[in-house]
């Protein structure tokens, strides 16, 4: 019980700074669809923001996976050797940065009229550069991960958070609107200077860069004892196990992100009436910001997990225990998914403030079960990674990735953006059934599927209803809508009630 105590305390620490970070991130959601009423406007935005998730994946090389499970082989041996882990890993991933880096902006132009984006090269020199940046600062927040530093690693990221939401309201709101003559007019010589209308959107991407490039400032004492050094034979080693894993992520991403490099391309003239393709693709990338809720325990979690699995890999409990947490996990998302589902009414209103963009809605539900599938894959897929058969990993992610592009590829023109969110719920599911069926054979842990199916199911038919009978009067639809939400909490409590009791007379005797 104890280490499943500690993973836990973990998961909540991080789940803080990503918690709070997402509810930060949340804030720029209104504050876009504000700065930006009309849809088209924030197509180069999503588009852009989906090769930077590919883009980070090649940069780091999968390098952060490699540097956890040589730190977890070496805890016995020297500092000096920890040490020397560390700065091959980042030499590498720096190395890696600054080549490609030089690539991508020596050929901006071709981007950008190869993204249909003409004129707009700075968006490829700051897109780049935000890539490096990130790729160069992970294996540090790794090494905070590996030593314990979780209140390090979350005093960073909240930083950066509130300094990323600051420069957006500066540029978005206040630098734009004094520019547009709203108010301030004194001000508007200097307004005119920062603002200009040409960069529009442009303005995320560069609070996006200055807010973390101050990462080399925050997290600065991460790097202490880093020497640039690329030996041979332990970079080899580095990257022999890295490279699985950066095929892995990199079909993993593709999965995830396929949808928005597809839409607009693949989606024929006039689907949706008055509206163009970039215009869709804004919908589709601001309502599909609604369903990184799931998110929110999914990258808490993984933050915990990794160094924490890796640590307990020879423990023969590790099985049960991979059980238990897999269980818990698929719970508390369950409970994302139902909340945030039936209160997408509200929650539409509330983070996106221009109506236009509220007519994509009906995908968040699809795509909230998407990533919760995607989570359980991430949970169950530690077992290739323990018995250091990461090769199967590749294998079951780029069989996912061939699912969603052929899915987007056929559906995409018969049912326009719900064929992305489809397509991704098919993916996800393949992925997730293979990586079990497999991991019960190289790798058997004592799952209780009939469990996860059952609240899945549930779930599912829940939302399914509230969706067939939808209430038009929000003062009306909240209040039902909580109520169902808190009786299908009960009834979870009460399914579970032997399970936790004896942690409630636990806690009970402790006070």
């Amino acid at each position: 019980m104890s280490t499943f105590k500690k993973l836990a305390s973990d998961t909540a620490l991080y789940g803080v700074s990503t918690i709070l970070g997402r509810l930060l991130n949340y804030a720029l959601l209104p504050i876009q669809t504000y700065a930006f009423e009309k849809p088209a406007a924030m197509a180069s935005n999503v588009e852009f923001y989906s090769w930077i998730g590919v883009l980070l994946v090649v940069y780091t090389l999968g390098l952060e996976t490699a540097f956890f499970r040589f730190m977890a082989r070496s805890k016995d041996k020297s500092a000096e050797e920890q040490n020397r882990i560390f700065s091959q890993s980042l030499s590498i991933v720096i190395t890696i940065s600054v080549l490609t880096t030089i690539l991508l902006c020596s050929l901006a132009t071709e981007i950008t009229q190869w993204l249909n984006y003409p004129g707009q090269e700075r968006f490829v020199y700051w897109s780049a550069l935000l890539v490096a940046i990130d790729a160069i600062v992970a294996i540090p927040f790794a090494r905070l991960r590996v030593e314990n530093r979780a209140r390090e690693f979350v005093w960073a990221k909240i930083t950066n958070i509130v300094i990323v939401v600051a420069l957006n309201v500066f540029f978005l709101v206040l630098a734009k609107d004094i520019h547009e003559g709203k108010y301030m007019a004194a001000l508007k010589p200097i307004a005119d200077f920062i603002y200009r209308p040409s960069i529009g959107p442009g303005y995320i991407f560069l609070a996006n860069l200055l807010g973390n490039g101050l990462y080399f400032v925050i997290i600065r004492k991460a790097f202490a004892g880093f020497h640039f050094q690329l030996n041979g034979t332990q970079v080899r080693a580095l990257l022999v196990y890295a490279f699985p894993i950066m095929l892995t992520n990199l079909a993993s991403v593709l999965n995830t992100l396929t949808d928005r490099l597809f839409l607009r391309h693949s989606l024929p003239p006039d689907f949706y009436p008055g509206l163009s393709s970039e215009a869709v693709l804004g919908i589709y990338g601001s309502c599909l910001k609604l369903s990184v809720f799931m998110a929110l325990a999914i990258q808490s979690f993984k933050f915990a997990a990794d160094p924490f699995f890796f640590s307990q890999a020879e423990d023969k409990k590790a099985p049960a225990l991979l059980a238990t947490v897999t269980k818990w996990f698929i719970i508390v998302c369950v409970v994302i998914w139902v909340g945030v589902s039936l209160n997408l009414d509200l929650l539409g209103q509330l983070f996106l403030r221009s109506k236009a963009y509220r007519v994509g809605l009906d995908i968040v539900p699809l795509l909230l079960l998407g990533n919760l599938l995607l989570g359980v894959y991430y949970n169950i897929s530690f077992w290739f990674k323990l018995s250091d058969k990461t090769y199967y990993g590749t294998l079951i992610t780029v069989i996912g990735v061939t699912v969603t592009i052929v899915l987007n590829l056929v559906l995409i023109p018969i049912i326009g953006y719900m064929g992305c969110a489809v397509a991704f719920v098919t993916s996800t599911f393949v992925m997730t059934a293979l990586c079990y069926l497999l991991g019960e054979k190289y790798y058997p842990v004592p799952y209780n599927v009939g469990s996860a199916v059952g609240y899945v199911v549930g779930a599912g038919l829940l939302i399914w209803a509230c969706w067939q009978y939808p209430i038009a009067n929000l003062w009306v639809a909240v209040p039902v809508h909580m109520a169902l939400f808190g009786l299908f909490i009960g009834i979870m409590l009460f399914i579970e009630r032997n399970t936790l009791q004896p942690m409630v007379a636990r806690f009970r005797k402790r006070k």
